[in-house]
């Protein structure tokens, strides 16, 4: 079955992620356009654009755990990861803009009275270097090893993006738990291939 998948998955150009990963902020314009984007526009853009951007997060971690099990993303890594950066620059600019409206003597004092805010922008610092390197030129230039080094950085982005995701909701609810729960289901699948790895060099 995976192999006929696989299969198929190479006739599908890499950049029908992208045709794809505009849907989801297409279809928030279209609402803001119709009217129908609810009772507090500013909060629907910004929680759409920032779930987006955390479920893109997460889903470019699963290519690598999904491909110990026979299923070939790989190609797509890429388009995931710079879509997920996208959606987080937009959440930013969203909450810069819209929200904030550009007031830099309230945007600065907010950064130290609401926590998660901090923890957002963390995960967004993280995130550049991963976006400015993925080409196939910061490949040859950094080398394999010390490229995949630096885009492990995805893992503490996406933990940080998951807490800020938790902190701004301030309610754990079951769409919270479920995103917390598949990446600690991630972290610890990660570690326990470390483990065995490690055990298998003794």
């Amino acid at each position: 079955m995976l192999t006929r998948v696989n299969s198929a998955l190479r006739y599908v150009p890499p950049w029908v992620v992208y045709v794809l990963g505009a849907l989801p902020v297409l279809w928030i314009i279209y609402q803001i356009l119709a009217g129908r984007i609810g009772i507090d526009p500013v909060r629907a853009i910004e929680w759409g654009l920032g779930l987006w951007a955390l479920r893109l997060l997460i889903a470019t971690l699963c290519v690598t755990p999904l491909r110990w099990i026979g299923l070939n993303l790989i190609r797509f890594r890429r388009q995931l990861g710079l879509l997920a950066f996208a959606y987080v620059c937009l959440h930013f600019a969203a909450w810069l803009t819209i929200d904030m409206g550009l007031r830099w003597g309230q945007i600065l004092p907010d950064l130290v009275k609401r926590w998660y805010i901090l923890v957002g922008m963390s995960a967004l610092i993280l995130l550049v270097p991963l976006a400015v390197t993925s080409n196939n030129a910061s490949i040859r230039t950094l080398g394999p090893k010390a490229w995949n080094r630096l885009h492990k950085l995805a893992y503490p982005a996406t933990i940080l993006a998951v807490f800020h995701f938790m902190m701004v909701g301030k309610v754990y609810t079951g769409e919270v738990l479920t995103y917390a729960g598949i990446l600690l289901a991630l972290l610890t699948l990660r570690a326990a291939r470390l483990a065995l790895r490690s055990t298998a060099r003794l």
